[in-house]
């Protein structure tokens, strides 16, 4: 499970490069040199052969491809990934209580280590360069297997100090616990894997977590410089417990600008159940906001993105887990994102509004708003001189996207996940010609398959039998 590394001046030419920059340059004949981890020169090819001819570098012809920013997901819940399917067409209780929080407090170690490999290279072949832990059980096993992947994370333990139909072993922790183990983990996993991994600080959601949690959490994170991933607004009921709990009139969001919680460094996963009030206090606080479409459709409603946007809010693309979705694609998501936000017009206005959530729109919530969502837009997010090198390379000669008449509403439109051929993260190859190189997936997959089985007859979570199975 070694990662292939790169050496002296690589310069990818002849390629049609979208570098997401500031400007949103775009080379029709272009070129991306870069070496080690670190992006040296971006620009036409011809120019960029030139300038680094004397390097003797390994120079690869992309023959028309497509070179992008690597995507950031920045809301999935890698340990779930051995539960996929096991919470498809029930109720958000019956899908919390009897399938997630069992699956979840039977995890050990291990399967979050399996999970976190099986759930990262389905995230590779989207493209996927970075991710956001939503938060699970088990980080030292993601961290282990986000290392052997080769693409970077920011992993947060989930955390809960309170709540009804907790199992056992979560509820018996107290605040103090929760925040201690944290920054146990933060000390022994920041900043490690040549710096691709950061430990941020978790908390489930506003009806697991007491105010002193929430305050201890906020001062925490701040004492240690990072960032926050909590979900936030996921549904009406989450407001009226927040109501009725709280003794305030209001709901999740205007609470947690109450109390002082709001801040930068604050990612709200889902955020579908606010208002324009509540829109604006998020953006006042620059608060980040994971968008994560699919999952949104399944069970938790319309979120108002384009009025977010519209604010300034800097709204990114997540899958969230994949109980919640089954798909770990963000290009799936790039799709939908538009798509969705464009029929919700329909039903605000009762009229269409097909410029809503452009398709340029969306491939900047896919990799710089992506980036800043997770605090790391200095170093990844656009093919920038400086930046770390991670790209992707698309091959648009297919079915899928050809002919191609918009480069970038083929990109989003039209792209499929078989259409990404490699990815370079850190300045490393960690797929290349779509077969990963860092981990061994058949061997993976084999393993996943076995220790879900053991899992969920570990947690008894027992699946009705659907048609006529003889």
């Amino acid at each position: 499970m070694s990662i292939n590394k790169l050496s002296s001046v690589t310069i990818l030419h002849n390629a049609l490069v979208v570098t997401m920059d500031p400007l949103r340059r775009v080379f029709r004949d272009g070129a991306v040199a870069f070496e080690k981890d670190s992006i040296k020169a971006i620009g036409h090819s011809k120019e960029i052969l030139l300038q680094f001819s004397s390097h003797s570098p390994n120079i690869i012809d992309l023959n028309r491809q497509f070179i992008l920013p690597g995507f950031v997901n920045t809301h999935v819940h890698t340990s779930q990934q051995l539960g996929r399917g096991i919470a498809d067409d029930v109720d958000l209780m019956t899908w919390l209580h009897k399938r997630i929080w069992p699956y979840e407090s039977n995890m050990t170690e291990e399967d979050s280590y399996i999970s976190t490999l099986l759930c990262g290279i389905e995230l590779i072949h989207s493209g996927v360069t970075c991710f956001a832990e939503a938060g699970g059980q088990h980080v030292s096993g993601m961290a282990r297997a986000v290392e052997e992947l080769g693409i970077r994370a920011c992993l947060a333990e989930s955390i809960m100090d309170s709540g009804e139909g907790l199992p056992t072993s979560w509820s018996n922790r107290t605040t103090g616990e929760c925040i201690q183990s944290q920054k146990n983990l933060h000390k022994k996993h920041h900043h490690m894997a040549e710096g691709r991994i950061r430990i941020w600080f978790g908390i489930r959601q506003i009806m697991n977590a007491t105010d002193h949690l929430l305050m201890e959490t906020c001062n925490a994170a701040k004492e240690l410089n990072t960032g926050i991933h909590m979900h936030v607004a996921e549904i009406a009921y989450e407001n009226q417990v927040v109501k009725d709990t709280r003794s305030v009139e209001h709901g999740t969001v205007r609470y947690l600008q109450k109390i002082g919680f709001l801040q930068k460094n604050v990612l709200a996963a889902h955020t579908v159940w606010v208002d324009d009030n509540e829109i604006a206090l998020l953006s006042q606080a620059e608060v980040k906001v994971s968008h994560c479409p699919a999952a949104a459709m399944r069970m938790l409603g319309f979120a108002p993105v384009k009025e977010m946007l519209d604010v300034g809010i800097c709204v990114s693309l997540g899958t969230d887990g994949a109980p919640s979705n089954n798909r770990m694609s963000i290009v799936d998501e790039m799709y939908l994102a538009s798509l969705i936000n464009k029929g919700r017009e329909v039903f605000k206005k009762g009229t269409t509004n097909p410029t809503t959530l452009p398709a340029e729109t969306v491939l900047t919530m896919a990799t710089i708003n992506g980036a800043r969502t997770v605090l790391w837009d200095n170093e990844i997010g656009s093919l920038e001189i400086g930046k770390k090198a991670d790209m992707i390379i698309v091959d648009p000669l297919s079915w899928t996207m050809m002919p191609i008449a918009d480069w970038i509403s083929s990109l989003v439109y039209c792209m499929r996940t078989e259409n990404i051929v490699s990815v370079i993260c850190n300045g490393r190859w960690i797929m290349r010609d779509r077969k990963i190189l860092t981990v061994d997936e058949e061997k993976v997959i084999l393993m996943a398959k076995d220790a879900s089985a053991e899992l969920l007859r570990r947690a008894d979570i027992q699946l009705p039998q659907r048609m006529n199975v003889l």
